[in-house]
């Protein structure tokens, strides 16, 4: 006789069932703990201690800090389950903290909490989850996780677009996503922090975590010069005809498409539209050419059924999103003899290496996550050399 399968598509009983609650001491993941442990299922909660959170204990908006550990226990406490705190501080920072630095101090902009759980989260964890003989490991993540009928499971968006966090998870290998639970991906955060006042969490109330963990008051400048003392160089800000409007004090403190904060005065807005930072230079120039039509990928995760290798030569009609706030949108995704290119269908801005480029199926609300990777630096034509005998202007 064949056990059906349980809520988290697995042919066993829930109490036969063990899983591994991933606890950040969030509302989120709080409540996929217990929720588990209502319908039955042998929870085991772990939190991990990521960072020597020092000043971001008691900062709101802050994820893994010490008072969410404090957080985590007390849920663990009240629902009845084991929970174990593990120190992944050395892990956290090789992983994650030292290739941040080193990655903006390069002229891209990172995104930390991709490598987070591509590495600690999704590697590390669920290797002890392994270990400690689960069947299972299930996160607060904002993300549907289906069984696509190939003894695999596929990644789609969240019910709630507003929360979907699939960006962040393109990564997440294919052995890595069969092992995996999502519980709140078909519900919104109202509903979620509803559920946590039903069954009696102290934690139903609490902010989201919205900075990143490590970086207190988005300070990013102040975090790497101190992981990386006097690596980040003075240098020139120069428009895209050549010349040299001014000085700036490190690559590292301006982003692809900013705007503001620039210290220039010019007859026209400027934006940020590259960093050099092997020649310390922060190239600026007027909106439209801010405009971004091909990007190039490296470090390429893929999760579709159909092999890059199997690509038709006419490409594959895509959508993307190459920054977490924005919808997927129309594209096509090819292969030539320099590897794989996303054409998009209109003109993307503020598209900056370093970034993700997220794929999914369509640009519809219930798209299947198909890919994604790292954006490398576009090529850029400078309209005339800098003059050497030019200067800053006053």
């Amino acid at each position: 006789m064949t056990t059906p399968l349980n809520s988290l598509d697995i042919a066993k009983p829930p109490a036969a069932t063990r899983v591994v609650a991933a606890m950040s001491g969030g509302v989120d993941s709080s409540v996929v703990a217990a929720l588990l442990k209502r319908e039955g299922y042998d929870v085991i909660g772990v939190t991990l201690q990521l960072y020597d959170h020092g000043a971001a204990v008691h900062r709101a908006g802050a994820c893994c800090a010490g008072q969410d550990i404090h957080d985590a226990r007390r849920v663990a406490e009240a629902i009845g389950i084991p929970h174990y705190v593990l120190d992944y501080e050395s892990r956290f920072r090789d992983a994650v903290i030292e290739r941040f630095a080193e990655s903006y101090l390069a002229g891209e902009t990172p995104i930390p909490c991709v490598e987070c759980n591509r590495t600690v989260k999704f590697r590390d964890l669920l290797g002890l989850a392994q270990e400690l003989g689960a069947d299972a490991l299930a996160t607060g993540h904002y993300v549907v996780s289906r069984d696509l009928g190939t003894g695999h499971r596929g990644l789609f968006r969240a019910a709630d677009a507003a929360r979907d966090q699939s960006y962040f998870l393109y990564a997440t290998t294919q052995e890595q996503l069969d092992l995996l639970r999502f519980p709140l991906g078909s519900i919104d955060k109202a509903q979620t922090r509803a559920l946590a006042a039903e069954l009696g969490l102290g934690i139903a109330d609490k902010p989201d975590s919205q900075d990143i963990c490590f970086v207190p008051n988005g300070r990013y400048a102040d975090v790497i010069e101190k992981l990386k003392p006097g690596a980040s160089r003075p240098g020139e800000i120069v428009h895209l005809d050549g010349r040299i409007l001014g000085r700036h004090d490190g690559v590292l403190r301006y982003t692809v498409g900013q705007r503001k904060g620039l210290g220039l005065s010019a007859a026209e807005p400027l934006y940020v539209l590259r960093l050099d930072a092997d020649l310390a230079r922060v190239i600026v120039g007027p909106r439209e050419a801010l405009g971004v039509r091909e990007i190039r990928l490296r470090d390429v995760n893929w999760l579709g059924d159909l092999s890059l290798d199997a690509l038709p030569a006419e490409g594959l009609d895509v959508a993307v999103r190459v920054r977490s706030t924005r919808a997927p949108r129309e594209a096509r995704l090819m292969r030539d003899e320099d590897g794989l290119k996303i054409e998009l269908a209109s003109d993307e801005e503020g598209v900056s290496p370093g970034q993700a480029c997220v794929i999914y199926t369509d640009a519809g609300p219930d798209a299947r996550v198909l890919g994604g990777g790292t954006i490398l630096r576009p090529p850029l034509a400078m309209l005339a050399p800098a003059p050497a005998f030019a200067h800053a202007q006053p």
